[in-house]
């Protein structure tokens, strides 16, 4: 079952700015990665996309981000009219490679991207408020003059979210942004995605591999295999047959609410 209309009964959802995948197909070195990929997403949204290995969910990002070549159409449309180019997208990557020995600082990371001055000419009092503030939004404002290097996984993963939030795009794309985050740090990075789409009004697209712990937060569920096969609310999703093929049977029920902040 795919349904490509945007649900609009959760919290947050204004109709006005969304993004728009029509029939998108990406071959790559003579091998289709993507078929007919059609979404339509609105801000206030998380969208989860779960798909066995290959299934094309990194190139989908890619392809979003405008860093594979596609053939179809995506459209960005924001309330405030901007489109195209002037549409904000940030992204969180699966991982990150740090020297473990830098000394830059994470408030060095946001004034590199905060600001156009030399980093060795200091850093402003209004920088240091801006990314002490975003870094509060994802509980990590504690950090911000910690060595990036010497970060665990989640720290680290909750700083490149605070850095895609610098500015507050209108789209998050988040792929497989637990990778290598403890179990104890996946439900807080979860947790604070869900809070951000109704803080920031924004449209999020995750991909996972935690189907269960994601889909107690997603709004939708997309199982992606080249194509989308099923788009619809996690508990539709988790039953539809090739998800059952793939992944098994999940215990999920429709009763089931997401967890208290």
């Amino acid at each position: 079952m795919v349904n490509n209309d945007c649900n609009t009964e959760g919290k947050g959802f204004c109709g006005d700015c969304c993004t728009r995948l029509q029939d998108v197909c990406v071959t790559l070195q003579g091998h289709q990665i993507l078929l007919n990929v059609n979404l339509h997403i609105h801000c206030g949204q998380l969208a989860v996309i779960i798909g066995p290995n290959g299934a094309g969910k990194t190139t989908l990002l890619r392809a979003m981000l405008n860093e594979l070549p596609f053939t179809g159409k995506i459209k960005f449309s924001s309330i405030d009219g901007r489109s195209g180019r002037d549409f904000r997208i940030g992204y969180v990557p699966q991982r990150l490679d740090i020297d473990a020995f830098s000394p830059m600082t994470v408030l060095d990371l946001f004034a590199a991207s905060l600001s156009k001055k030399p980093l060795w000419l200091g850093v402003s009092s209004k920088i240091r408020q801006e990314a002490g503030k975003i870094l509060c939004a994802v509980e990590a404002d504690s950090l911000i003059n910690q060595r990036v290097g010497s970060l665990s996984g989640g720290q680290l993963q909750r700083v490149l979210l605070a850095l895609a939030l610098t500015p507050v795009p209108d789209l998050l794309l988040l792929d497989e942004p637990v990778s290598g985050v403890d179990p104890s740090g996946i439900e807080l990075f979860y947790r604070m995605v869900s809070n951000l789409r109704n803080t920031y009004h924004l449209a999020i697209v995750m991909i996972s591999h935690d189907i269960s712990t994601t889909a107690r937060y997603a709004d939708r569920m997309l199982f992606l295999n080249r194509s989308v096969i099923c788009d619809d609310k996690p508990q539709v999703t988790l039953r539809h047959p090739d998800v059952i093929g793939t992944f098994g049977r999940f215990s999920l029920s429709d009763s089931d609410e997401l967890p208290s902040p």
